[in-house]
This record gives C-alpha cells, structure tokens and sequence, in this order.
C-alpha cells in the first residue's frame, strides 16, 4: 500500500470510527464488536461526545479528566513498581496538577486578587491585538505597535502590585500550593505567556525584524520564575504554556488573539488551537499503554505486552484522525491561517548570553514539542528530533524526563523476529507505518498552509521563526527538514 493510499484509508477508519462512537445504534455496535478480541475497542469502549472531546466538541476537560482517570490512576499505582510510572505519574501530579491533559484554571476571581490584574490587561488589550486590515506601510506599523506597547506598560505599572505576585511564586516554589492552587499557577503561565507574545506583535515585518526586545518587569519577573519551575529557559511560549494550557476545565477556548474580527477567522484560530490540546486528550491511553507495556516487558509478560502494544497501534487512529478531520480548508481556513493565526505563536527574539557573550534567539511554538510524539519516538527508539538545547528551552523538565525514561527502558531492539517477539515486533512496525503517514500527510498541508499570501510580513514559522528571503527558499528549507525527521521514522 502507498503512503497516499494508507493515509486515504486512515482518514476513512478515523471517520468511520467517528460515526461509530456518535451514533445511536453504538452500544449495539459495541456489543457485538466485543465479542471479537480487539484490544483497541475495549479501551475506547464508553467514548461518547459527552465524555471525550472529538475534532467538533466542546466538552468538558473535568469530563475528559474523569474519563482517564481510571487508566491514570492505574499508573499512579505502579509507580512504585516502576521508574517508567513514576516519572509519568509525577509529570500528571505535578505538572498536570493532577490530571492529563493539564488541568488550568482561567477563572481570574478565583486566582489570588494579585494576579487578576494580568487577565484583566489582557482582555482590554486583546481588541488592539488584529488590525482587521493588515498595513503594509512601516510608519503606520511603527506607529501602532509603539502605541500598542506604551498602552500595555501604563496598564501593568498601574493595575499590577509586583511585590505580592512575587510573593505568592515563592510561595509556589516552596511548594505551597494551598496558597497558590497549581491549576491557578497554570493559567497564570498560560496568561503571562500571551502578555508577552501579545506585546512583541510579531505578525508584521517591523516587528519580526526586531533582534531583541525590552519587555516590562511585570511580564519578565514571573515569567523567569514558571519557567525556572517548569525547568526552561526560553524568552518564547511554547507548545504547552500558549496551546495545551489555554483551554480552561470546561473545556473552553479561554485567551485569544483575533477578538472582533470575523466568525471565520476566529474560528479557524480556535479549530487550529484545538487541535494541541485534543492531542493529549487522546495521547493519556497511549501514555499508559506506553508505561504498561514497559513493565509488561520488563516482568517477562510477554503476551500482555503484546496486547498493550496493539493497544497503542489502536489508539493511534482515532488520535491522527482528529488530525486529519480537522486541518483542512473547511475547519481552519488557509486563508486567515497564516496572517492571522501563526504570526502570534512566533517570537524570532533574542538576547546577548551574559555567561559567554553569545547572541542567543528564541523560536516560538513548534508541532515538535508535543510531548505525545516525542513519548512515541522514544518508545520506538527514534532520535529525538529536537537538539538537547532546544528541548531544554522549550520542552517542560517533567516531559523530557518521561521520554528519557521511556528511552531508556524501549524493547524494541531487543526483540526477536520469531514467536510473541516477532508478533510484538510486527505491532511496532504497524505504529511506524501510521506515524510516517502521518509525518507525510501533515509535511503536504503545512506546505499548502504556509504558501498562502500575507504580504505584510516575512516568511516565518513559528518553531523556526524568520527563514530564507523569499517563500521558494523558505519552503525548501522547511522540506528539507520534515523530509529529514520522515526517513529518520523507520
């Protein structure tokens, strides 16, 4: 079968399975689909719209939470049996405070009165953010930007009392957290990140030429104490701090950049957010099939550690198909995407390292720092795509640590080609099949997506931020590279 071939009948399974989970007749479905041994069912069995959220839901993250949380508990469990558990349980309890994906509470009037003041700037600020047509005149960007930046100083100075927020991120570091609730802490580095993503308004040429830029001390002071917490070191957002952390436990969109400007544009921005968290969402059975698996291995379980293994094959299809059903012109629109969506995740700034002396730039959000395909790289036994200083940048200490572990503990060069080896082996080999897929299908559309015309700024990605001089070259570079990471996928 084709790579073209096998990624049209992925996209097909995905949304028969779609269909099949939504539908009235499902429990009859699923009955009769139980009586066969397949593995992959029964982890999905239960799935309704009302508890998972599919490409087109909005449904609640304590559901979802509520959903995983007896496979999450089932790790938390072992992982005194296990390092492989313990670092994923302690990923979940720590960073996740408590759940997966991360619970992040964006109801400022519950957070600590000192730091309601940021959510406030922001939603005040966030009308200012689009202009709904976009200038290709540099003195009226220079002027905007420069106005835009003043008004976000003269807010924070008034409103923000930096002394108490510095006391309340001490009391987080202390461990603390009946002071300042982690679920709070994580909506606040969410909304802190936006601030400083929202004030270096890189979607125009003017400001993506900036090398550097001064940002005031109520977004530089917390911000260097989360990422210290987090174990980072980047001026820029990254997949999870904008992206994974921006959805509240609802299940709602909470902080967005094209407030105002039309139903399409605001929605394709969304669809295109949704996709990171919903990666997770469905990534917490692979997780723990993952770990389970690991141990299986370990203890000489060889036949639970094949079905594991299948489980995670089975899972891949409704995860990549939530890809799929959701990155195409009806759902996010190529012609917004670019102008309107990407520029805010970029960043492209740096600063001079006081250590060695070195001009150091920070890229912005990248689809290379979703923990779930870093996890299964690991699994595989794959290179980490990321250089070790780009992941100590951007990948939360917690997450590198799981797919450090999980590295450490991968079986697959360790299999035999005959017998439940060779059975467990040929699963893998099915996994890497439907990641190449994949890493094909999304190599296709993100080159679509990045062709489109926005003539008031310079090609820029937002994990690579600025490229070559022109689109062609731009286009190339980026080819080459996901060209790269597909041959590596074996």
């Amino acid at each position: 079968m084709t790579p073209l071939s096998e990624f049209i009948f992925l996209s097909v399974l995905g949304s028969i399975f779609t269909l099949i989970v939504s539908t009235p007749w499902r429990p009859w479905l699923m009955k009769r689909l139980s009586q066969y041994t397949i593995p992959s069912f029964n982890l999905f069995k239960g799935f309704t719209r009302s508890g998972i959220v599919f490409s087109d839901s909005t449904n609640t993250h304590n559901s979802t939470c509520a959903f995983n949380k007896q496979k999450l508990d089932i790790i938390h469990d072992l992982s005194d049996c296990h390092e492989v558990a313990s670092s994923f349980s302690t990923l979940v309890q720590q960073d996740g405070a408590g759940c997966w994906p991360p619970r992040s509470n964006h109801n400022e009037k519950t957070w600590p009165a000192c730091l309601q003041a940021y959510k406030d700037i922001y939603h005040e600020m966030a009308p200012l953010l689009p202009a709904e047509n976009a200038s290709l005149d540099d003195n009226i960007n220079e002027r905007r930007i420069f106005e835009f930046r003043t008004r976000f100083v003269q807010l924070l100075s008034q409103k923000v009392d930096l002394a108490e927020v510095q006391r309340l991120l001490h009391a987080a570091d202390a461990g603390r957290w009946d002071v300042f609730p982690r679920d709070a802490y994580n909506g606040f580095y969410c909304c802190v990140a936006w601030c400083r993503h929202a004030y270096s308004i890189p979607v125009v040429r003017l400001a993506q030429l900036e090398k550097s830029i001064a940002l005031p001390m109520e977004l530089v002071m917390p911000w260097n104490s989360m990422q210290s917490h987090f174990g980072l070191d980047s001026e820029s957002g990254n997949n999870m701090s904008n992206l994974v952390l921006n959805f509240n436990p609802a299940g709602g969109y909470a902080l967005k950049i094209n407030t105002g400007l039309s139903t399409l544009i605001q929605s394709s921005e969304e669809e295109f957010a949704r996709i990171f968290q919903e990666v997770e969402v469905l990534g917490v059975p692979i997780y723990c099939s993952i770990v389970e698996s690991i141990l299986a291995y370990a203890r000489g379980d060889k036949e639970s550690c094949l079905e594991h293994v299948r489980d995670i094959k089975g899972q891949l299809r409704p995860l990549l198909s939530s890809y799929y059903d959701r990155v195409h012109d009806a759902k996010i629109a190529r012609s917004v995407w670019l102008s309107r969506v990407q520029g805010f995740y970029a960043w492209g700034m740096g600063h001079q390292n006081i250590t060695n002396g070195e001009w150091e730039k920070f890229d912005g959000l990248s689809g290379n720092q979703v923990l779930l395909f870093q996890a299964l790289d690991a699994f595989l036994g794959l290179e980490a795509y990321l250089p070790r200083l780009i992941q100590e940048r951007n990948v939360p200490l917690l997450q590198r640590r799981f797919c450090k572990v999980v590295k450490k503990h991968a079986f697959r060069g360790q299999l035999a080609d005959e017998g439940l080896d060779g059975k467990i082996k040929k699963e893998f080999e099915d996994i890497v099949k439907r990641l190449r897929v994949f890493r094909s299908a999304h190599r296709t559309r993100a080159k679509v997506y990045l062709t489109q015309p926005a003539p008031e700024r310079l090609p820029m990605t937002a994990g690579k931020s600025l490229l070559k001089e022109d689109m062609d070259q731009s286009l190339l570079f980026l080819d080459q590279f996901m060209v790269g990471r597909l041959q590596q996928t074996v």
